[in-house]
């Protein structure tokens, strides 16, 4: 009965390391294939094959898993997607002021110009290009304005920027999606002489508001002086006409005025005249002989 169990036993033995062994082949087997025959293009991204015997093949490889012949063929993946990029330029104006410019640029290749890129350029086309492209252009369209035109058409300044950027990239395969002016400043002494500008403003404004102010003075003086000349003629066809009844009835206006006031005052004191009708004033000042 032994020698039974342990044959059996050992049957079993075997079954399990053949079992093991096939399921180890098959994942060498799968990493082989894997690791040689197969590659994957993640979303975004699309390849381009190198074959050592046929050279650079002009098809684009979409997203997916793909199959290639191991140490002949050889995929490069290029990143398709619009990647932001920042361009700087110190340059001159039209009126030698020196600005310094920031655009920031989004960028991607046309899709089936890749292996045409990937030959010319590298998977490194946008550090190749755009620097050097982007210099030229704002050097050139700065070049074309003032400083302060900069400042007034910045919309016409950024469209000419963004089209000849554009035409430029096209020539190298490159598709622009927006084109934007993100900083702009200028030297010190152009900073200095747009101050003293507007100080200057601000005092000849001041200056046109007096001058304004005087002219208004003016003109209300002679106003007044018509009026009292008016006046002064009504009153004498007045008088020429009624006679002097009303120089003496405001005669006897201001006399009340100034009665009034001296009747406040204490050492003043009233004396009545009986013989013409009217009072005397004495003034008796008080301390003093």
């Amino acid at each position: 009965v032994a020698p039974k169990v342990n044959s059996s036993k050992f049957f079993i033995m075997q079954r399990g390391l053949q079992t093991v062994t096939a399921i180890g082949g098959s994942l060498v087997a799968a990493g082989v294939i894997k690791e040689f025959f197969i590659y994957d293009v993640d979303a975004g991204n699309r390849a381009v094959i190198f074959d050592k015997i046929k050279g650079l093949q002009m098809k684009v490889v979409g997203e997916g898993t793909h199959f290639k012949i191991p140490y002949i063929q050889v995929p490069i993946i290029m990143d398709i997607r619009s990647r932001p990029r920042s361009i700087h330029s110190v340059t001159g104006t039209k009126d030698l002021q020196m600005v310094n410019i920031s655009l920031r640029v989004l960028s991607r290749p046309k899709e089936d110009k890749l292996p045409l890129i990937y030959k010319n350029l590298g998977t490194d086309f946008d550090d190749r290009v755009l620097p050097s492209i982007g210099n030229e252009v704002l050097k050139s369209v700065v070049a074309q304005y003032n400083a302060e035109e900069l400042l007034s058409k910045r919309e016409t300044v950024s469209h000419e920027i963004r089209q000849a950027l554009v035409e430029r990239a096209a020539v190298f395969n490159l598709i622009l999606d927006d084109v934007a002016i993100t900083h702009l400043t200028f030297g010190k002494e152009f900073a200095k002489a747009i101050e003293n500008k507007q100080v200057a403003q601000q005092e000849a404004e001041t200056q046109a508001y007096v001058v304004a102010k005087a002219d208004q003075e003016r003109k209300a003086a002679i106003i007044r002086a018509e009026g009292e000349a008016e006046a002064a003629e009504l009153i004498s066809k007045a008088m020429s006409t009624a006679g002097t009844g009303m120089i003496e009835v405001r005669r006897i206006d201001t006399a009340k005025e100034v009665a009034a006031v001296l009747s406040r005052g204490k050492n003043v004191v009233y004396l009545p005249n009986s013989d013409k009708g009217s009072n005397m004033l004495l003034s008796v000042g008080s301390g003093k002989d």
